[in-house]
């Protein structure tokens, strides 16, 4: 499947208008390109309790896992409040787990304007999956 870097991107930043970041005033938002085609959306949403504040990546995934999705081809990160942002940890596994045995995803940030994909390996080497 041929993926449209720049449509993935903007549903990112259309999914950051959503983010709930009252206290880190961070707001994220992610496009998550899953292998039937549908892209899903999600924002970052905190909460005072700060273990419970779920990262726009893992808002998008799950939701598409939620709607029988397992396999990611794809993700577009995006933060008005950074020219590039990355995944953090916790994110960058449960991306790992819906990969695709042959497909590696890519990771789409924005840079100045300049998207920039790199593949979740530059970002999780050797991660974990049962």
């Amino acid at each position: 499947m041929d993926i449209d870097y720049e449509k993935l991107m903007n549903e990112a930043k259309e999914a950051v208008k959503n983010s709930y970041s009252p206290f880190s005033r961070f707001a994220v938002g992610a496009g998550a390109l899953a292998s039937s085609g549908k892209i899903y959306r999600g924002c970052n949403v905190e909460n005072s309790s700060f273990g419970l504040t779920i990262c726009a990546e893992r808002n998008a995934i799950f939701k598409a896992v939620s709607e029988g999705e397992r396999e990611l081809l794809a993700i577009a990160i995006y933060s008005p409040n950074t020219d590039s942002c990355y995944p953090c940890g916790a994110c960058r596994q449960v991306m790992y787990e819906f990969q695709t045995d042959d497909y590696e995803i890519d990771v789409i940030t924005e840079n100045s304007e300049i998207l920039e994909v790199k593949k979740l390996s530059y970002f999780l080497p050797n991660g974990f999956r049962i």
